[in-house]
């Protein structure tokens, strides 16, 4: 008695681009508005502006890649925008007011993030707090403070801090910062527990606390760590402007949840990774960059981002749809 085996069906080659531009539509995207800019205005392509970009970058880079964290959970942090403020101000007012070192004051900076976001965490992982509530809070909190200690002006900060903001060579430091906080992004997602934990409580928090995983005091370091990464955000910006400005930062939370789910993340969980965050937040850089170089109002930009989100979400919408 004999038995035949089908023969695995052949994917097409039309088919196969297709599948991997379903998967890299952000990448695809960004080529293809670098070539469009391009041949709209050459100017886009210099060395200078290509560097440009790449420092307009760093900080919603920095603060996409501790969202991405919370998003991969199914969270939602709303206080990364406020903290960046409320972190370089408590770096400043410690120089300036306590006069304490500047290298310390950099460290109680991004301790300053840490404990905040610390907070949200244990107020969603113990207080079951809904994420958009906790950190709702928590960014009204950060912003009164950061108002609080500043007295509504701007404050002075020390080299340590505007080193970040400087150049080492031709490179600026913001790039390197970016460079660097994308490889413990990246470390963190793919070579640790937790960013299998962080996967695992994403698709199924129920399961994964079955399964042993500690889920509450995974959240709360999740929250941590994206104050981290919004101080580290907030202490570049404020080494680029050589001072902490009490309403940096407005708004610059839309721009990381932008960044991470242009990138491929999923706002339903499970799903993220450093490369597709740098992605996304690349691309908007360069949205608004291509725009100012066409002399575009920054009016019509808010709408253009506005249209880029409502997409991305959408093709995340087709991409689980597809799955399914």
């Amino acid at each position: 008695m004999s038995s035949t085996v089908a023969a695995p069906a052949k994917v097409s080659p039309a088919r196969r681009v297709g599948h991997w531009a379903l998967n890299h539509g952000a990448l695809v995207g960004l080529i293809v508005l670098c070539v469009a800019l391009f041949i709209a205005t050459p100017a886009f392509l210099t060395v200078s502006n290509v560097i440009n970009i790449g420092i307009q970058t760093a900080v919603v880079a920095i603060l996409a890649f501790g969202m991405t964290f919370v998003i991969i959970t199914a969270g939602i942090d709303l206080s990364v925008g406020s903290l960046v403020a409320f972190s370089a101000m408590t770096c400043a007012w410690m120089f300036s007011n306590a006069g304490l070192p500047g290298p310390l004051t950099l460290v109680i900076g991004l301790l300053a993030g840490l404990v905040a976001g610390a907070i949200s965490g244990l107020g969603i992982a113990y207080a079951k707090l809904p994420a958009f509530i906790a950190t709702l809070a928590m960014m009204s909190i950060a912003r009164g403070l950061t108002l609080v200690i500043s007295d509504g002006t701007p404050i002075a900060t020390p080299e340590s801090v505007n080193w970040l903001g400087g150049d080492i060579g031709p490179i600026p430091v913001p790039i390197i910062m970016m460079a660097l906080a994308w490889l413990v992004c990246w470390f963190l997602l793919s070579r640790t527990v937790l960013g299998r934990s962080l996967y695992a409580i994403g698709g199924n928090p129920e399961a994964a606390r079955l399964s042993g995983l500690p889920v509450k005091k995974t959240l709360v370091t999740v929250y941590a760590l994206s104050g981290v990464f919004a101080a580290l955000a907030g202490l570049v910006l404020a080494g680029r402007l050589s001072s902490a400005q009490p309403q940096a930062g407005v708004s610059y939370e839309m721009d990381a949840i932008a960044a991470v789910v242009i990138g491929g993340a999923s706002l339903a969980g499970g799903a993220g990774k450093a490369s597709g965050t740098f992605i996304g937040a690349v691309l908007l850089a360069v949205i608004r960059n291509g725009l100012n170089i066409l002399n575009v109002s920054s009016f019509w930009q808010q709408v253009v981002i506005g249209c880029v989100i409502a997409v991305a979400v959408g093709f995340d919408v087709f991409r689980n749809h597809k799955k399914s």
